[in-house]
């Protein structure tokens, strides 16, 4: 995890590299950027989930095929 002193270390090196006029452009170009990612993740998670006939998330619909799955009983020919 990145502390205070790294995240000032790093701001300066910006500061001294793009000057105090060009860093807040690069700033909001770089928010707009992640805005974006966001956006385009949550339109992909929004059509796995229209695509899925279960109504279950995209990320757990391959948990049925998962060895063992639905049961905590043991694997075997059942009971004696």
């Amino acid at each position: 995890m990145i502390g205070t002193t790294e995240l000032l270390l790093i701001g300066g090196i910006a500061l001294l590299l793009f000057g105090g006029k060009k860093l807040p452009e690069l700033m909001r170009g770089m928010g707009q950027g992640v805005r974006n990612f966001k956006e385009g993740m949550r339109g992909i998670n929004d059509e796995a989930k229209a695509d899925d006939p279960s109504g279950r998330d995209a990320a757990h619909a391959s948990d049925d095929n998962a060895p063992g799955a639905g049961s905590n009983r043991p694997q075997g020919d059942g009971e004696k």
